[in-house]
């Protein structure tokens, strides 16, 4: 997952793939080379790479630890677990 600068980052190595020349790969080596560079993770899929954002997910779930689907979410899709109302 990718925290708001290394997001920034990739957004910017995803943009400028578009406007260079070649195959597919040549195209986003540079986006995949850095998404393995900061993760140490090898992703295949450029398109996979903008959807790990860490702040459009939730915190993580007090039962299992995956992360909520969104920040306001207060259901777990992975385990079912209900959060508990926060107070303010």
């Amino acid at each position: 997952m990718l925290d708001e600068k290394e997001y920034s980052e990739a957004l910017k190595l995803y943009g400028e793939a578009f406007k260079r020349k070649g195959s597919r790969e040549r195209k986003f080596k540079p986006l995949l080379k850095f998404y393995k560079k900061v993760t140490g993770v090898v992703e295949t899929e450029p398109n996979a790479i903008m959807h790990h954002r860490l702040s459009i997910y939730g915190l993580p779930c007090d039962n299992c630890g995956k992360p909520y689907r969104t920040p306001k979410a207060s259901y777990c899709a992975a385990c079912g677990n209900v959060k508990e109302s926060e107070s303010y």
